[in-house]
């Protein structure tokens, strides 16, 4: 469960839920919230909950933009040593923005010495393109450089996550398919195709949820499915735990398990 799945609440009510649900871990989201910045506050929650931190979730937000330092290079650098403190496999990541560029003509680069010097994984993110202000309905621009679909570039390791499909209108099963054997990482989630990040407890879209659970199943997926829902506007505790246990559910469903 990602920890932005309990969001406006912090990080340790996170460890909370997902240790009473049976989450099997924790995907760390760096912003605001402190102890999301904290790597020896994380170690605390994670030994007093029994919860793994299995991923760490980069910076990469424009809310999140001056967490740890305004260059993103460094914010990068600092998520990889917090995911080798915390014994997760994982550093998920954006693409660029479009006007970080020092920084986005040495992404590629810089993903592969991280990678090669630390022995995390780090996935890069499918994004979407949003509608302008003042635009038209179906009028979109893309944020990101050189695109929102990282397959273009070319990494060892990719995140899917499905509530970007469904804002970009991607079709995730093919992403999945060009993604090939560097898709390790997979955000749960799902989405009605409006141009915004929804994050829905899956099957309340029209995205694959299920198809793509079950297609990673018959292949040689051995990564991490990491549920990341939108829970802020439930009216209280027990209706954001309702929507947790359902996507945990349907993950474990559709996942054989």
């Amino acid at each position: 469960m990602s920890t932005a799945s309990v969001w406006p609440l912090g990080a340790g009510a996170a460890f909370e839920l997902a240790a009473e649900l049976g989450f099997d871990g924790v995907e760390v989201m760096v912003w605001a919230d402190a102890v999301s910045q904290d790597v020896a506050a994380l170690r605390r929650w994670s030994r007093r909950t029994g919860v793994p931190v299995l991923s760490i979730h980069s910076p990469s937000l424009l809310i999140t933009q001056r967490v740890w330092s305004p260059d993103p290079e460094v914010r990068l650098r600092r998520s990889v040593e917090a995911a080798v403190e915390l014994g997760a496999r994982t550093v998920v990541v954006h693409p660029p923005f479009r006007w970080q560029r020092r920084y986005g003509d040495a992404f590629p680069g810089l993903v592969r010495e991280l990678e090669d010097e630390s022995g995390i994984e780090v996935a890069v993110e499918n994004m979407f393109k949003v509608r302008p202000p003042g635009g038209s309905r179906n009028a979109r621009v893309s944020a990101f450089r050189p695109s929102i679909d990282p397959t273009e570039v070319g990494f060892r390791h990719y995140t899917l996550d499905l509530s970007h499909t469904a804002a970009a209108r991607m079709d995730a099963l093919a992403l999945a398919d060009r993604m090939g054997a560097g898709l390790g990482h997979v955000h749960l989630a799902d989405g009605t195709g409006v141009p915004k990040d929804e994050h829905l407890v899956p099957g309340r879209g029209n995205q694959p949820c299920a198809e793509l659970l079950e297609k990673l199943v018959s292949g040689d997926f051995a990564g991490q499915v990491v549920l990341e829902i939108n829970t802020r506007h439930a009216p209280n505790a027990a209706r954001r735990a309702r929507d947790l246990a359902e996507a945990l559910l349907f993950a474990r469903l559709h996942l054989g398990q």
